[in-house]
């Protein structure tokens, strides 16, 4: 899973620690839809990035259970969005999860690609080598998400930016010395993403919610 929505930014645009966000009262609600969705599945593990929007939404998607916390499994990390200048602040958020991306991509002037496979698939790994669970739920980040999506149907390391990871949504994979994607963002709470700007990607809508501060001279 993806963590269920978050706000990252304020009313006026003012940028929130990343670290510290936590769900919104619609982000609850997603999660319960998922919660929802996934009732009746037995779970052996649920893994977690540690950051508290991935263990808000374990907590209720899967409670009872203790959430493990794989720090390596947070999200890709951002540089100072004001060092982004303003002729190419659009193009950096909209292009940020854009097609097949180079490893020495920066995602918004921070982490780059290559950063970002170097800790999540060695963690990957020992997650599947361990032979003692047959399922688990993973609640971690789109950035993160699209990396394990990415290796698992080009059965290469690789990162395909265009794999939309919206709050809260599912993506379903079986591993059996071979990966198999049998399901990617399924949103319960809006299956056929046609709800007011569910069309938007979240980097669109990231965008948005940022540039009042930008434009306000603060920036």
């Amino acid at each position: 899973m993806r963590h269920a929505q978050v706000a990252y930014f304020r009313s006026d645009g003012t940028p929130l620690p990343p670290e510290d966000v936590k769900l919104t009262e619609r982000g609850r609600e997603q999660a319960l839809a998922a919660a929802n969705a996934l009732a009746g599945i037995e779970l052996d593990r649920v893994i977690t990035s540690g950051l508290p929007r991935t263990l808000e939404t374990a907590e209720i998607v899967a409670p009872g259970h203790e959430p493990e916390r794989w720090p390596e499994l947070r999200e890709v990390e951002g540089g100072t969005l004001a060092d982004i200048a303003d002729a190419d602040l659009e193009e950096t958020f909209r292009s940020a999860f854009r097609g097949r991306q180079s490893e020495d991509r920066p995602f918004l002037g921070g982490e780059t690609v290559g950063e970002l496979l170097d800790r999540v698939l060695p963690a990957l790994e020992r997650i599947v080598a361990d032979e003692s669970w047959d399922t688990a739920l993973a609640v971690l980040h789109g950035g993160v998400n699209r990396a394990i999506l990415s290796c698992a149907l080009a059965g290469e390391r690789t990162f395909l930016g265009s794999l939309e990871q919206a709050p809260g949504c599912i993506n379903i994979l079986d591993y059996d010395g071979e990966w198999l994607v049998r399901a990617v963002n399924i949103s319960p709470y809006d299956v056929a993403h046609v709800r007011p700007r569910s069309r938007e990607t979240t980097m669109e809508l990231y965008y948005r919610e940022y540039l009042p501060y930008r434009q306000s001279g603060l920036a």
